[in-house]
């Protein structure tokens, strides 16, 4: 396998968005504007995104650029980390940011609505080596990394209802307030056991958010070079103030309440947590054990693109 000079660009179109082409046309564009050396590959669904990223890597791509959102990153950043050591760390992983979610993309200051600005950064290739988040079943067989954060409870539940919804063409905020009213209807609160540090949590727990970036604002002190996780443990609050949980949630304003704990480790153990729903980056593990995961991060494990 001979290393390839060009770069290797995964189009991973938004969910309920009609004109795809017309998206991918403006960047299109802007590369051959500056003249830049790329083979393109679309993704058919966002899954196949893991799948694309693989075969690219395996073939000598050292630049893999994603045009999509934090999810669509998170499922390459797996296919690359999914092949031989050797080969994964030669790689460099950049994103042109284009999801519905592109916080990771955001806390580098990408801004997602300047796409020349964004390629000029891309072919000026400066390197930071960043910080991978790992989770596991207990005997290590069932595995996935990210880039941004683990969510588990109620986050991960409004985003599972969210990609959902989008799929049918809802627009955003209708999106919000159908997922919000499905929780408020079932009360959102699992039962979870959680070991951090030489803290031990036994308890009902709304939302738990594990970020190695800023975590959708639930972890906003979170930097992905420091070889270190925070913790934020959201607990089920009263019944009368669950509404208000739940905005200030999904507005990234909660850290400051009573009902939120906040911690910084190098590795989680989950005992148990009520078969609650899990994402990681946004993107639903639809494979997640039942229970007894383990946290842990990797320090300056992939290489990524920055201004």
């Amino acid at each position: 396998m001979s290393d390839n000079p060009r770069w290797g660009i995964i189009y991973s179109p938004k969910d309920g968005v009609r004109r795809k082409d017309k998206v991918w046309n403006t960047i299109r564009e802007k590369l051959d504007e500056f003249s830049v050396k790329y083979d393109f590959v679309q993704s058919e669904k966002a899954e196949s995104v893991e799948r694309l990223a693989k075969m690219l890597a395996q073939n000598g791509y050292k630049t893999i650029i994603v045009v999509g959102g934090d999810a669509a990153l998170n499922r390459a950043l797996n296919g690359i980390l999914s092949v031989n050591k050797d080969i994964h760390k030669t790689i460099s992983l950049g994103v042109i940011p284009n999801g519905w979610g592109n916080d990771f993309a955001g806390f580098w200051g990408f801004d997602e609505n300047n796409y020349s600005q964004t390629i000029q950064i891309l072919l000026r290739g400066r390197i930071r080596k960043v910080d991978v988040g790992q989770i596991s079943s207990i005997d290590g067989n069932n595995m996935r990394y990210f880039l941004n954060c683990v969510d588990i409870g109620l986050t991960a539940e409004i985003m599972n209802i969210r990609h959902k919804i989008r799929r049918l063409g809802s627009i955003l905020f209708i999106s919000h307030i159908i997922a919000v009213t499905k929780l408020l209807m079932r009360r959102a609160k699992f039962k979870m056991h959680i070991r951090i540090n030489q803290t031990e949590i036994k308890k009902n727990i709304m939302s738990l958010c594990i970020g190695s970036a800023h975590g959708y604002g639930q972890t906003p002190s979170a930097v992905p070079y420091n070889g270190l996780l925070d913790v934020s443990v959201v607990s089920t609050p009263p019944i009368l103030q669950m509404t208000r949980a739940i905005f200030l949630l999904l507005q990234g304003r909660f850290l400051n309440q009573r009902i939120v704990s906040s911690y910084r480790t190098k590795i989680i153990n989950i005992e148990s947590y009520d078969n609650a729903r899990v994402s990681l980056d946004g993107a639903i593990w639809s494979e997640a054990p039942s229970s007894q995961l383990i946290v842990t991060i990797k320090k300056e494990h992939i290489q990524f693109i920055i201004p």
